[in-house]
């Protein structure tokens, strides 16, 4: 067994004996050491994916690692003033999977020009936009838990208030919103240096636009109608599933299905 995979596997274990700890101790004072370690740990992992040959090398399985791993630190910095351990523990094991499957889909490409700064900052915002996107999507799944819960009187003592978790929801977006529109912006720029065309309507290109439409729709009902609950949640799972499908899905096919 190599040490890459022997650490990798260490990574995951610790991940999942996170999530299982906080679902049964949601205050184990063990996780507040241990889930920084795995979280610099899975950032070595993603590091030596992706800039381990000099270039920027990326496919499904790395992209995939990173942006669950940059959601398990957003919810690793939001967990500091906000009790979030339920969501802390889906994001822990969902981590756990993304390191294994990081390992087992190991192609990647490299990115043209990638020493350029302008590009790595256009991947950075990118993935921060997914990252930040996929807490929202979390997030609203748990509160329309919650609300459930709370008709049916089944609520748990200690669960945050609705109203704290759907103000966190919508600032949440809001920040990635701004990050997905540069983004955006930014992916037209490199467009026209590296192919000579203001935009290419890719399968990937029209799905991010599709998602960026949802994410602004649902912020200007929020704003002018006072969208909530029900309706908040719809339009958060399809904006965001409109974006896995922008660059996730295309390389799940490309590599994983037409092995290309």
């Amino acid at each position: 067994m190599s040490l890459l995979l022997l650490v990798t596997l260490c990574v995951s274990a610790l991940y999942g004996w996170i999530a299982w700890r906080l679902q049964h101790t949601p205050r184990a004072a063990s996780v507040r050491w241990l889930l920084p370690l795995a979280l610099l740990a899975h950032g070595a992992l993603i590091y030596h994916s992706v800039l381990g040959q000099g270039d920027i090398r990326l496919g499904f399985g790395n992209s995939l690692s990173t942006i669950l791993w940059l959601t398990a630190l957003a919810y690793w910095l939001a967990s500091q003033g906000a009790p979030l351990a339920r969501l802390q523990s889906w994001v822990s094991g969902l981590a756990a999977v993304s390191v294994l499957i990081m390992a087992l889909f190991t192609a990647t490409h490299a990115i043209p020009n990638s020493q350029a700064l302008a590009l790595r900052a256009h991947l950075v915002v990118s993935f921060l936009a997914y990252g930040l996107l996929a807490v929202a999507a979390l997030h609203a799944v748990l509160m329309t838990m919650l609300e459930k819960q709370l008709h049916r009187g089944s609520l748990q003592n200690g669960a945050p208030p609705l109203l704290t978790l759907e103000a966190m929801l919508f600032r949440t977006i809001g920040a990635g919103f701004v990050l997905l529109t540069l983004a955006l912006f930014s992916g037209v720029f490199f467009s026209e240096e590296l192919f000579g065309t203001a935009l290419q309507f890719s399968h990937k290109t029209v799905f991010a636009i599709l998602s960026w439409l949802v994410f602004g729709g649902l912020l200007l009902g929020r704003h002018f109608r006072g969208w909530r609950g029900r309706t908040a949640l719809v339009w958060t799972i399809t904006g965001f599933t409109l974006l896995l499908l922008a660059y996730l899905g295309t390389q799940f096919v490309l590599e994983v299905v037409l092995r290309r």
